[in-house]
């Protein structure tokens, strides 16, 4: 995902630098061109021979090295990078930066940086909370710096409170929203559901089915790695959160009604991926059913239509993409299924086509339009959602389906 992309890393004086080496490792597995800056005080605790070993590359702390390859080093590295990330960030580096003092490699390539800079402050809580720190951290972001917020708990310092850097991966998946995609669905909302629904029988039991939303949470993040601003309704699933992703929990296919249908307004863009329930139990015991002799039977009435619903209450400049999961008469099923729900594209799959099914990591879909379809070849459910996101931005510019300001909504 970052094959291409030069990735500066800054690392000072703290017990959480080892943390970075592992960041720099997950940088490298996915073909990123990776670079250290280590202040003099970093190197009291890692060895800049682990972060070469790492990369491949020099680890810089000497603003003055003439062995570096580059003429001018802290220029150079600069103005290469697409993003630089200072992690650990001291009190001290974020002091330099706040009042452009450049003395050493890292402060004079930071402020020589005009790509995105990243920096995620470590440090004892109390440091962390003095008033001057805190102004220096709202100059960086008055800068248009990104200050990633500290994780709370026990501190090296024998503390506790904030002040941690975050683990790796948080940091990752920071580097990942901000390089890993174009951002051609900047500005644009978009909301998302997947994962089942589960229907109570009783405070035990429920009816639901086999959805593991895979395929929603990959629409989701893709969305959200590609610039846009994400609303994901979930039902429940043992899936990781999608970072930087709102998240609003359901259980119910009438959860799942409110949720969507209430927020919808504020959307451009809605992918209906959840495999909802549509019938429920009639009625609902408030005590666990006991088992008897012989058989019982559950009354089913239908749940309320949110796809429908939708459908019927868009707006021109709002597009609506279903899902239709077939097990025969796909087409022609999920081309009446595009008509009666008065929305804009489907994609529909067979369940019993290999690798299209229930809880793979792959899917294999076709895309279908009032106009036409396309089918899609067995891909990962990641390209699957780009190709989705694809068609539906190809669809809303033909369509003409923008508009020049978005309404205020509320924000979770």
């Amino acid at each position: 995902m970052l094959r291409g992309k030069t990735i500066v890393l800054g690392v000072t004086g703290s017990i959480a630098a080892y943390k970075t080496a592992s960041l720099a490792s997950m940088l490298i597995k996915q073909h990123a061109d990776v670079h250290v800056i280590m202040t003099e005080n970093a190197v009291n605790f890692i060895n800049p021979i682990a972060f070469e070993t790492l990369t491949g590359n020099k680890c810089l702390v000497d603003t003055f090295d003439r062995n570096f390859q580059f003429h001018v080093a802290h220029v150079s590295l600069a103005q290469k990078a697409d993003i630089m990330m200072i992690a650990p960030a001291s009190a001290n580096i974020i002091a330099k930066l706040a009042h452009g003092i450049a003395d050493d490699m890292l402060s004079t390539t930071a402020l020589a940086c005009s790509s995105r800079i990243m920096v995620s402050p470590a440090m004892n809580v109390h440091m962390y909370e003095n008033p001057i720190v805190q102004d220096n951290l709202d100059r960086l972001r008055n800068y248009g710096m990104e200050v990633i917020e500290p994780a709370s708990g026990y501190l090296a310092c024998g503390e506790t409170g904030a002040g941690k850097m975050p683990e790796p991966e948080t940091l990752y998946q920071y580097i990942l929203r901000e390089t890993a995609c174009r951002k051609d669905m900047e500005g644009l909302k978009v909301m998302v559901t997947a994962g089942p629904t589960r229907e109570a029988i009783d405070p035990v039991r429920y009816i639901t089915n086999h959805s593991t939303g895979k395929m929603g949470y990959a629409i989701a993040r893709r969305a959200m790695l590609r610039g846009a601003k994400v609303t994901l309704v979930s039902g429940p699933t043992a899936l990781e959160p999608v970072p930087f992703v709102r998240m609003v929990p359901v259980i119910s296919a009438q959860d799942m009604y409110e949720a969507v249908v209430s927020r919808f307004p504020d959307q451009d863009i809605l992918v209906k991926a959840a495999a909802v329930a549509d019938y429920r139990p009639a009625d609902v015991s408030e005590e666990k059913v006991k088992k008897k002799d012989g058989d019982m039977t559950i009354s089913l009435e239908r749940t309320r239509d949110i796809l429908k619903t939708v459908g019927n209450m868009r707006r021109d400049d709002q597009v609506v993409c279903g899902f239709s999961m077939e097990t025969q008469n796909m087409l022609e099923n999920s081309r009446k299924k595009l008509e009666s729900k008065n929305i804009d594209m489907i994609a529909a799959n067979n369940l019993k086509e290999a690798g299209a099914g229930f809880g793979t990591d792959t899917n294999r879909v076709t895309l279908i339009r009032k106009d036409g379809e396309e089918t899609l070849d067995l891909m990962s459910k990641d390209q699957v959602a780009d190709r989705i996101l694809d068609a539906i931005l190809e669809y809303r510019t033909a369509a003409g389906k923008t508009r020049a300001s978005y309404p205020g909504g509320q924000d979770e």
